[in-house]
């Protein structure tokens, strides 16, 4: 069953489900009983299998458990820092 978001006047807001078809426009608020309204919220729709919620469960686990650094630079190749090119026009070219 679907949670529905009614309001009440005197408190705050408060939730309860409701079948589909058989949502009330006012309910009586649990705490003083006063009529509250339905008020239209966000649904809580569910992000679980997909790779945005993939990321986020491995970032938040990466915060209390850090991956080790096995290099300094990783994906980097061993060996020389900049590849050299053979190509004589490259030579003109502004250096940084």
């Amino acid at each position: 069953m679907p949670i529905y978001e009614f309001r009440c006047e005197i408190c705050a807001r408060f939730e309860q489900n409701h079948p589909m078809d058989l949502v009330p426009d006012l309910v009586d608020c649990p705490t003083c009983l006063a009529p509250a309204r339905r008020v239209m919220s966000a649904p809580h729709l569910s992000a679980a299998g997909s790779a945005a919620f993939r990321l986020v469960e491995k970032t938040s686990r990466s915060a209390a458990e850090p991956e080790v650094v096995q290099s300094t630079h990783p994906g980097r190749r061993s060996g020389r820092g900049t590849p050299v090119t053979a190509n004589p026009l490259h030579r003109k070219l502004p250096r940084p």
